[in-house]
């Protein structure tokens, strides 16, 4: 099982598209991820009934964060862009509700997520592109001993139409 003492990571389930289609619609997210339109509920049922595809033909996966000590959806985590040739994936955490924030699961979520891509499918890293003014990431995936220094200028369109500048943080698998 991918689980810590907090969390577990599982696969979506067909009850989860009421949780995904809140997080997956809730606009002031968008800037966070390269979503630009709503999702139906029936395109959000597709999307759990094509996770049984692998991660090689997908290239993307989807893991739900549930509380050992509450059997309930509180976010996900996404590897995307992956690149089995240079062995490496994208990287993003959602905690939705903020009352569930700052209670450890982002980060056993992202520690879990690490131990599952360099040791079961041998990747030797991870990254990801985080806004500058996304502070609690940045804070987050340093915490889970992401690095990097690289600053992408205007990397994210915002909904006003301006641009924000990006932090690129890659974690290395440890040989």
């Amino acid at each position: 099982m991918l689980q810590d003492d907090r969390i577990r990571l599982r696969a979506m389930e067909p009850d989860d598209c009421e949780a995904m289609y809140r997080w997956e619609n809730d606009t002031s997210l968008w800037t966070f991820g390269d979503v630009t339109r709503p999702f139906s509920r029936a395109v959000l049922r597709d999307f759990i009934a094509d996770a049984s595809l692998d991660i090689y033909h997908a290239r993307q996966l989807r893991l739900v964060i549930e509380p050992l000590s509450w059997p309930e959806a509180v976010g996900c985590v996404d590897l995307f862009a992956f690149d089995p040739l240079n062995r490496r994936a994208g990287v993003g955490v959602l905690v939705y509700e903020p009352d569930m924030r700052r209670k450890g699961y982002a980060f056993s979520a992202l520690k879990i997520v690490a131990e599952y891509a360099f040791g079961y499918l041998e990747l030797r890293q991870l990254w990801a592109d985080i806004p500058v003014s996304n502070t609690a990431s940045l804070g987050l995936f340093a915490k889970a001993g992401f690095t990097g220094d690289t600053v992408r200028r205007e990397w994210v369109r915002r909904h006003d139409g301006t641009y924000e500048d990006a932090r690129f943080v890659q974690l290395f698998r440890k040989w």
